[in-house]
């Protein structure tokens, strides 16, 4: 009798010291895995979010391995792994749906790519510059220069525009002006010289001088849109130069009406 507990003894502590040995063997790995893909992401030039996306595959399969390594030196029946990972899998579906849900339009934004970091982009409603590509959210530098955290789902269901072209954010905004005034006053008097003083403060090789030209017209008033160019990640430009247009517009505007 008391062989046979000190056999069952030594072969269970046997097999935990195999899986201890597994385990550091894995982590060991798991870590030198980490750094190879960080030496190659710096050695490729890839994006943060594809790193991202390659970091969370090699957590995921490394936590898989390890817990098919401890069921396999213990010898726990594969019928416990799978009602286990049904069971938990049910637990997930119901708590955490919403998580699950980020986590594969995670996967799609990652995959599909309709934007990049430091691209500027419209999603839906809201707009700014993506700061990071995470597998639950993507974070914008909004136009009243903060961070928002937009849910991956909420990006798989909206609308995007990407206004970054060949390196450069093309940002156009509508200004209407009415009927009082023709055309060529519009153009002449209001819309050249507040972009020739724009340009005198803000156009150089970075930042190219806007264009303006008619968009639509009805009974109203007459509707001109205006572009403008800023590198591409400069979005605080953007946010500064934007209202300094407009407010220029508003300046010669006025001296037009006042008859100046």
């Amino acid at each position: 009798m008391y062989e046979n507990l000190t056999a069952i003894i030594l072969n269970e502590g046997y097999r935990l010291g195999l899986s201890i040995i597994a385990l550091i063997v894995i982590y060991f790995i798991y870590k030198a895995s980490l750094r190879f893909l960080k030496k190659q992401a710096t050695k490729l030039d890839l994006e943060p979010h594809i790193v991202n996306a390659l970091r969370l595959v090699i957590r995921v399969f490394t936590l898989a391995v390890s817990i098919i390594a401890i069921f396999t030196f213990f010898d726990i029946p594969s019928d416990l792994f799978v009602g286990t990972s049904a069971l938990l899998g049910a637990a997930l579906g119901f708590g955490s749906s919403q998580t699950i849900n980020n986590i594969v339009a995670g996967f799609y934004v990652l995959v599909s790519q309709p934007f990049k970091v430091k691209d500027y982009v419209k999603i839906g409603d809201l707009e700014g510059q993506v700061e990071e590509i995470n597998i639950n959210y993507t974070s914008l530098y909004t136009p009243t220069f903060n961070l928002l955290k937009v849910p991956n789902t909420q990006v798989m269901n909206s609308r995007i525009l990407n206004l970054t072209h060949e390196g450069v954010i093309k940002y156009t905004f509508m200004v209407g002006f009415s009927h009082d005034f023709t055309e060529a006053d519009v153009m002449s008097k209001i819309i050249e010289p507040a972009i020739t003083e724009f340009c005198q403060t803000y156009c150089n090789l970075d930042v190219r001088p806007p264009e303006a030209y008619l968009e639509k017209a009805d009974r109203f008033e007459k509707t001109y849109l205006f572009r403008l160019f800023v590198p591409k990640g400069e979005a605080k430009i953007l946010y500064t130069i934007e209202p300094e247009l407009m407010q220029l517009l508003m300046k010669y505007f006025d001296k037009l009406r006042k008859g100046n």
